[in-house]
């Protein structure tokens, strides 16, 4: 074996559940010396008034695309979600009729308020785009909910499909309204007083009425983490709610109150982060989760000029979790429901701009390799504002992603983060080329939980072939009881083991035994899975992968001592089981091609975004093991713009004579 180069290791102590925030800021939390450094919040915040310098300096910033979009759309009829597309969820399981309007909604007002916002000189055309963020505005005040269906609870309390609103349900489309509709205010206040008096005012009202009235009155909201099960909507509402208060809240009692349980709510979020940063919903879900909660912070920062510093040992963490994820060009390994490709108009510029404070440089070039030049208006009104005018952005390798720059993206040779049982190897240090292993232990009752306890990721030269299929669109089933009859969430489609057929089962209890843990010396994982199918002890089937540096291979070796029958694996994963067959999976993407001696390959041929490069190169053993071959056809949209048109099941159905115990090894090699 090769010395290690370098490692990105973390040691993880006994997960801490003191609260950072009370911790690092006692009374300034709360109270009168919180509504005290909120006196003159807004002046101090880097999002400014359409009257500031600084969007001069805005200007300068590429907006090609936003302003083409902008000018086609302005005049023309507004999206228009409607009950039918509301009650869609309720009838078939829809939810993307009715929140793929709103969002369009939402994007088009963020572009309006951006052109609005720009200094235009005598082009005649300001009262134009400021009537646009007037119409914009004026929809969403009149739009019966801000809640999306499929988290409204019209439907469960009263078997309606029709928005109460007299209740209004306070979730994440509620924040993300809120808080567009304060950095609104902010930024062309006076100039909607002018132009349409008594708007602001009905801002204030509605915000009042549909989210901080709620989030004061009730303590019931599941995302608030009272129960102690702290998700990604927390720092999500919690941070949009931060803006809401401190820009459309004008009482000075008030608004630190919201503010104060605002700050709590983050500081159970942040008590839950182990110490090595990690995020069990992975990669995409971090920004809208972690990446939401450092927003909040920022913003809790300027607006106390200071006084609530979050330089604190969880944030650094953090900020070092996306760029350990990565496995190459716009790929990162994706647990739980997250595409393996990563979205464009993430906020690379907030992650950098944190890395940059706390000293982060590896976070920090990495995440100025992957800024983007120009906001995208997905991102929501409050990103792109914060793009445009914070002083701190990605310098000259902002967006490019060739080259020399390439060498330079990726963490040293084995990334290990015990809390999750997750380990990312590389066979060339720092760069993406050669071959990328990442494994995963974990549990069934992780966030956004598939069944992958026990699986493998394999990328060449950055691009996955041997993967994890990611998150399907969402319906109603996707969080239904009904959730692990979505193939995507299946064990039986993740590159894990099948004994007896079995699925794994869902919940903390069906869970990976770590016996060995990766090291800089020996990039080893080595897991116990039978507790995760239900069976009487971990260690009656034990998965070692490893990255072999010096041979350049990804070696998979499975090992098992079953108990004689399947009706002794009696856990909640038995429901496909109950056949004698064993069976080990591994989901390919690409185009495979079968050997006749014990071989088979795979090209990245027909995965979208990757022209051409290199494949890889399996053996077996034993070279007995019956080879079945079955295809997913992708109709999902989300799926298919990831995958292409299909991923392959490649099984391996054991020898009758190894099936009560045995062994089966995959050998992985990049083609020349």
């Amino acid at each position: 074996m090769a010395k290690p180069t370098g490692t990105a290791a973390v040691e993880a102590p006994p997960r801490s559940r003191t609260q950072p925030l009370l911790a690092g800021w006692g009374t300034n939390a709360a109270g009168r010396a919180l509504t005290n450094a909120l006196q003159g919040s807004r002046d101090r915040l880097t999002v400014r008034p359409a009257s500031d310098g600084a969007w001069q300096r805005a200007a300068a910033h590429p907006l090609g695309q936003l302003i083409a979009q902008a000018a086609e759309e302005k005049g023309s009829l507004w999206p228009q979600p409607l009950v039918s597309h509301y009650a869609r969820y309720f009838r078939d399981g829809n939810r993307t009729a009715y929140e793929g309007l709103v969002a369009e909604r939402q994007q088009r007002l963020t572009r309006a308020v951006v052109m609005a916002a720009l200094p235009r000189g005598a082009d005649g055309e300001a009262d134009a785009w400021l009537d646009e963020v007037i119409d914009g505005a004026y929809l969403l005040c009149e739009q019966s909910s801000w809640s999306w269906a499929a988290h409204d609870d019209v439907f469960t309390r009263a078997g309606d499909v029709v928005p109460d609103r007299t209740r209004p349900y306070l979730d994440l489309g509620a924040g993300e309204i809120a808080a567009q509709l304060a950095w609104l205010d902010l930024v062309l206040g006076e100039q909607l007083d002018e132009r349409a008096p008594g708007l602001r005012k009905r801002l204030r009202d509605e915000t009042h009425h549909r989210v901080i009235g709620p989030f004061l009155d009730r303590l019931d909201w599941h995302w608030l983490g009272l129960d102690g099960d702290v998700h990604n909507w927390n720092p999500w509402i919690h941070s949009n709610i931060i803006a809401a208060a401190l820009l459309l809240v004008d009482d000075p009692g008030l608004q630190a109150r919201t503010v104060a349980r605002c700050i709590e709510g983050l500081d159970r979020f942040l008590a839950s982060i182990p110490a090595d940063g990690a995020i069990d919903e992975g990669f995409a879900y971090w920004w809208n989760g972690a990446g939401r909660a450092l927003e909040g912070l920022a913003v809790l920062e300027q607006a106390t000029g200071g006084m609530l510093d979050a330089d604190l040992p969880v944030i650094r963490a953090l900020v070092a979790f996306p760029h350990r994820m990565h496995l190459g060009h716009r790929w990162f390994l994706n647990v739980a429901d997250g595409p393996a490709r990563a979205a464009e108009g993430l906020p690379w510029d907030m992650l950098h701009r944190w890395a940059v404070r706390l000293g982060d440089a590896e976070a920090a070039r990495h995440a100025a390799v992957f800024a983007n030049p120009e906001p995208h208006s997905s991102a929501g009104l409050g990103r792109v504002l914060h793009s445009l005018l914070s002083p701190s952005q990605p310098g000259s390798s902002r967006g490019r992603f060739e080259g020399s720059e390439r060498q330079q993206l990726l963490p040293g040779w084995v990334t290990y983060l015990p809390s999750v049982q997750i380990m990312v190897a590389r066979q060339t240090p720092g760069t993406t080329e050669g071959l990328t292993l990442a494994a995963k232990g974990g549990h069934n009752g992780e966030h956004h939980n598939h069944r992958d306890v026990g699986s493998v990721v394999v990328a060449v030269d950055g691009v996955p072939l041997l993967v994890d299929a990611g998150q399907p669109t969402y319906t109603a089933k996707t969080f239904g009881p009904d959730r692990y009859d979505i193939r995507a969430m299946q064990s039986a489609w993740h590159s894990v083991p099948a004994p007896f057929g079995l699925e794994q089962g869902t919940g903390k209890g069906f869970a990976a035994m770590v016996i060995q843990e990766p090291t800089p010396e020996e990039p080893t994982l080595a897991l116990g899975l039978g507790e995760a199918y239900g069976l009487d002890h971990a260690e009656q089937w034990i998965r070692t992968s490893l990255l072999n540096q010096e041979l350049g291979a990804v070696v998979i070796d499975d090992r098992w001592n079953l108990p004689p029958s399947p009706e002794g694996a009696a856990g909640e994963g038995t429901a496909s089981g109950g056949t004698d067959d064993v069976d080990i999976s591994f989901l390919v993407a690409g185009t495979l091609s079968i050997g006749n001696d014990a071989t088979a390959t795979v090209m990245p041929d027909g995965i979208p975004t990757v022209a051409g490069g290199k494949g890889m190169r399996l053996r077996w053993k034993p070279a007995t093991a019956v080879v079945l071959v079955d295809e997913w056809h992708l109709d999902d949209p989300l799926l298919r713009d990831v995958w292409g048109h299909k991923l392959t099941r490649l099984r391996f159905r054991m020898p009758a004579e190894t099936r009560a115990s045995g062994a089966f090894t995959l050998t992985v090699e990049a083609t020349k």
